[in-house]
């Protein structure tokens, strides 16, 4: 026999056995012991369906709260990056942000700006040289074709992928540290050559094709606006 206050209790209080997962699962398991093997309780059952539905829907609940606060964070982040765009008077700062404050906001280990030029040898230019390593240049195509990764085809806007033998074109020695990349291809207005902006990290899973681009999208878009008021 029950205690007599432990029954005065579930007596007074049913609904706080019910709204115990545990132990309703002990007196439906001791209610199919006391029924034998030869009977099957469908009640048990279809509790034990819907706690694994219940459970999915817990788990499907945490996720999307999960990615929810995880895009806010990116947006965010592209956010305060956008404003260090905009802040330099020159283009030299535009540049120091580009390298200083943007990579520290999105957290990324290198940064390359690449440039197609028509000239044999754009590396000799002063004012290119005075950016340092942070502008690049390349051949007419160099950026379509690293975008690719050396394939045929048109390649996407922006790209996100796991380094490739590639890097070390735009990256240069730091390349052997890198393990993923976002590339984002510029347009740099009418009759000039398209750029490149790429991120570098050293941890492989930063950029991953499965990864949305909507944001960097956006990024690139104000950046290669800023980039054709410099040039203008």
């Amino acid at each position: 026999m029950i205690e007599p206050d432990l029954r005065d209790l579930i007596l007074a209080e049913p609904e706080r056995l019910l709204e115990d997962r545990d132990v309703m699962n002990a007196l439906v398991a001791a209610n199919e012991r006391a029924m034998g093997a030869n009977i099957v309780d469908l009640r048990g059952i279809a509790m034990r369906r819907l706690e694994t539905r219940l459970d999915r829907l817990e788990d499907t609940h945490r996720s999307v709260i999960a990615a929810a606060y995880e895009n806010l964070a990116g947006t965010n982040q592209i956010h305060r990056a956008v404003l260090h765009l905009l802040e330099p008077a020159s283009f030299e700062g535009f540049i120091a942000a580009l390298k200083g404050e943007v990579a520290q906001t999105l957290r990324v280990d290198a940064v390359r700006l690449v440039l197609e030029t028509a000239q044999e040898d754009g590396r000799s230019d002063p004012a290119l040289r005075k950016q340092g390593e942070v502008m690049q240049v390349g051949p007419r195509g160099h950026v379509g074709q690293y975008l690719s990764n050396g394939r045929s085809g048109t390649a996407r806007p922006v790209v996100l992928r796991a380094t490739t033998a590639l890097a070390a074109t735009v990256f240069g020695p730091q390349s052997a540290e890198l393990r993923s990349e976002a590339l984002m291809q510029l347009d740099l207005g009418k009759g000039r050559l398209p750029g490149l902006l790429a991120f570098g990290s050293e941890d492989p899973h930063m950029f991953r094709p499965t990864h949305g681009t909507d944001l960097l999208t956006f990024f690139a878009g104000v950046f290669e606006r800023q980039m054709q008021r410099w040039l203008a």
